[in-house]
């Protein structure tokens, strides 16, 4: 949730295609936070 918030909590553009490109580029961003911060399960013999 830091990082969402980090991100600003409206959208900024006015423009509907543009309003598209800002919800998908913080998708992304959000997925690649989201990646960084989960574990690598190695499975031990």
């Amino acid at each position: 949730m830091r990082c969402l918030k980090l991100l600003g909590e409206r959208i900024m553009a006015r423009d509907f295609d543009r309003q598209d490109a800002e919800v998908q580029i913080r998708i992304a961003l959000m997925n690649r936070f989201a990646s960084l911060d989960s574990p690598e399960t190695v499975r031990m013999r």
